[in-house]
């Protein structure tokens, strides 16, 4: 450690430190617009001019390293005359547009102007000009004359992005960021260029001109697409969700958010917005009230009960639905008399579970890995805050593996990939498991093939390091044979030390485990019922079509049912349904999402319903009160979380860990008719959101799915 004095103050800081992580530790603010603490030193705006003594001139605190017994003055004559001087410069050539920037209220040269900036200009010379770009749906470059060249946007693309999409061109007064060849920036975190930006260079498009951000209300949330659970900050005017923003929380997501979680919430205000019950009478769509609606649906219910038993009803939850939704859904239909719930709506395999599967180790882990093996993932779509902790990791030196039906695209060196048809997958992996054993002079899983060279190196690498992982993706979770899959990344992981663990697809797969929300008597799983095993269905926030394997086939399997209830914020599934139940996106219930490491996290609504929406949880309650089902007697969504979790509220904060377990005992035979190939969604059609954000889909991932292309 290393003692400095800060304005009087001593502090003592790791070597190798520089003066601004001092003033960090110390609580002093330096005036800074190129240091970002998640970024690289550049120390080109020179904002941050401090006095260290015997140093002939100011120096700058974000790179300059500390030294026992430095003395350093931050506030002293020489340090803020210095900051005044890099602030006239920086004000030459700014434009004058404070009052139509859109970043006005919230921009940092602002701020910093008002307290080191002059109250007039010495130079009278034209400003300089710097033509607008066009990089796509998300960003706007409309305004590049306000930038100051701070290249925090570069910096991110390149160190955390792991695509450098932006840089600086030119020199002097003509320097510019840009494209270069005028492509459009496709970085599935891209927004996150939105935040860092200092002044208003880097807007948000589809917030542009919506609002200034003193007229808006800024509430907690959780993002509900994939499994970081990531924290977001909704703002909120006139009832209406604005914007999305990072909340940070250094154990889940950093400071950053995926553009999944911060563009989303357009739909939320789309023309597919179920907004009243609805009932099918003669081919017909109808509004009704809710009562007459409920009342329609627990008499079909009923009557199909007595007509055809409790096994015709069943119930197909999405793994985007809150805890307490999916508990209370499974809840009703076994009190009902059927064990027919499931959540698994694009696996082809349905082993009988012995735990909650789970990551396997926490989130923030991933940044400090030494080894890794992928399976069955394209991590940098499927899980975008995921693959940028691993590229963190290999940052500092670790060897990631991958195992995939096409070459990885993850926006990182991999140390080795097995390129193979999902039908090879097992016999890779197997394969994996024989150069595994022969390096270490035991014996290999039986009926494991041959080692060769790719294995040989893969098992290499994981053998060594301390800090490992094995990590099965959305894929390998979907495989027709994910048990055999999971068997032999366990037998890896015991002998070479690794963790073993599920990517997991959605915001809440595992909070789905957790809640029960999958057959645990015999019921019939989510395969059976999307092949045509259902006279009543149940679905929770899902589309069959576009959110499960069957696709459209499930058109024709549910179809053949008497009664179809859909309970969604969107009108969806016409084709098939008998009964529209409008229920509230996550901005408008409160509830819990369960991330990949097993972390409750609730939240509350963040406005109020639009039209009738009412909070699935409540007509889920309601329901089974006309159906006459017991112990459905709650008032909050805190009673349901208390009931589903054995535990006063607030006592859970992650699922316990002996309930956490990656352990398979035998494999389950795959779905009739499943195809060889896994079905995942893409990025930008995982849940019915993100296929809603007109933004998301005028994106370069977008077009590639909707083109058939693996992006």
């Amino acid at each position: 450690m290393v003692e400095i004095e800060l304005d009087g103050q001593k502090v003592e800081v790791a070597e190798g430190c520089m003066v601004m992580h001092a003033a960090e530790k110390a609580g002093t603010y330096i005036p800074h617009f190129c240091y970002h603490k998640k970024l690289s030193i550049a120390a080109n705006c020179r904002m941050c001019l401090v006095e260290v003594e015997k140093a002939p001139k100011p120096m700058p605190a974000c790179a300059t390293p500390v030294t026992q017994g430095m003395i350093v003055r931050t506030k002293s004559e020489k340090a803020i005359k210095a900051q005044q001087s890099v602030m006239e410069f920086l004000l030459i050539n700014h434009p004058l547009d404070c009052p139509i920037c859109d970043q006005g209220g919230e921009c940092q040269l602002q701020d910093l102007a008002v307290g080191y900036g002059g109250s007039a200009s010495r130079y009278a010379e034209e400003k300089r000009v710097v033509l607008n770009k066009d990089v796509g749906p998300l960003i706007s470059m409309q305004e590049m004359s306000r930038c100051i060249h701070c290249t925090r946007c570069v910096r991110f693309g390149q160190e955390v992005a792991g695509v450098m999409e932006l840089g600086m061109i030119h020199r002097g007064e003509h320097s510019e960021i840009t494209t270069v060849a005028g492509d459009t920036v496709d970085s599935e975190l891209s927004g996150n260029m939105i935040d860092i930006c200092p002044v208003g260079a880097l807007t948000s498009k589809p917030f542009r001109y919506s609002a200034r951000t003193w007229e808006l209300s800024r509430r907690r949330s959780v993002s509900p697409h994939d499994s970081t659970g990531a924290n977001l900050i909704v703002q909120v005017k006139n009832h209406k969700v604005l914007r999305v923003l990072p909340f940070e929380n250094e154990a889940v997501n950093e400071c950053w958010i995926a553009d999944r979680d911060r563009f989303s919430y357009e739909a939320l205000s789309s023309d597919d917005r179920l907004t009243q019950p609805m009932l099918k009478q003669g081919g017909v769509w109808k509004e009704v009230d809710w009562q007459t609606a409920l009342e329609y649906v627990a008499n079909g219910i009923k009557n199909i009960k007595n007509d055809h038993g409790a096994q015709s009803i069943g119930a197909l939850v999405s793994p985007h639905s809150t805890l307490e939704e999916l508990y209370l859904a499974a809840s009703l239909v076994r009190g009902l008399g059927s064990d027919n719930v499931d959540y698994r709506l694009r696996n082809a395999e349905f082993a009988a579970p012995e735990g909650v599967r789970w990551l396997g180790t926490s989130i923030a882990s991933l940044s400090t890995l030494q080894r890794a093996l992928v399976i069955g993932s394209n991590l940098r779509k499927d899980h975008p805050l995921f693959a940028l902790r691993v590229r963190q990791a290999v940052r500092h030196g670790a060897q990631v593996t991958a195992i995939g039906a096409h070459e990885p695209e993850w926006a990182m060196p991999l140390h080795r990939s097995v390129v193979q048809p999902a039908a090879q997958w097992v016999s890779a992996l197997g394969a994996i498991a024989s150069a595994v054993a022969q390096e270490k002079g035991v014996t290999a899983p039986a009926g494991a093939p041959a080692s060769d060279a790719d294995a040989l190196a893969i098992a290499r690498s994981l053998l060594g390091g301390e800090r490992k992982a094995v990590l099965l993706g959305n894929a390998a979770a979907h495989h027709a044979h994910a048990s055999e899959l999971l068997t032999l990344a366990n037998w890896i992981g015991s002998h070479t030390g690794a963790t073993v663990g599920f990517l997991t697809e959605a915001a809440n797969t595992v909070g789905a485990q957790f809640a029960g929300a999958h057959p645990v008597n015999g019921g019939l799983n989510a395969g059976q019922m999307l092949a045509g095993g259902l006279k009543a269905a149940l679905l929770l926030n899902t589309e069959p079509v576009a959110d499960s394997a069957a696709g459209r086939q499930a058109v024709q399997a549910l179809s053949g049912a008497e009664m179809v209830v859909t309970l969604s914020p969107f009108k969806c599934n016409l084709e098939f349904s008998d009964v529209l139940l409008p229920i509230a996106p996550f901005t408008e219930t409160s509830g819990t999402f369960v991330n990949a490491e097993g972390r409750l996290q609730s939240f509350h609504a963040v406005v109020r319903p639009l039209g009738e929406t009412r909070p699935a949880w409540k007509v889920l309650r309601v329901l089974a009160n006309l159906l006459g089902v017991a112990g459905f007697d709650f008032e909050t969504s805190t009673d349901v979380l208390v009931r589903a979790t054995n535990a006063a509220a607030g006592s859970v904060t992650h699922i316990p860990a002996e309930q956490l377990s990656n352990v398979v005992s035998a494999a389950a035979p795959a779905a009739a008719g499943t195809a060889a190939d896994p079905v995942v969604a893409s990025i930008y059609q995982l849940d019915g959101l993100v296929r809603r954000s007109p933004s998301l889909q005028l994106t370069a991932d977008a077009r590639l799915a909707r083109e058939g292309v693996a992006a």
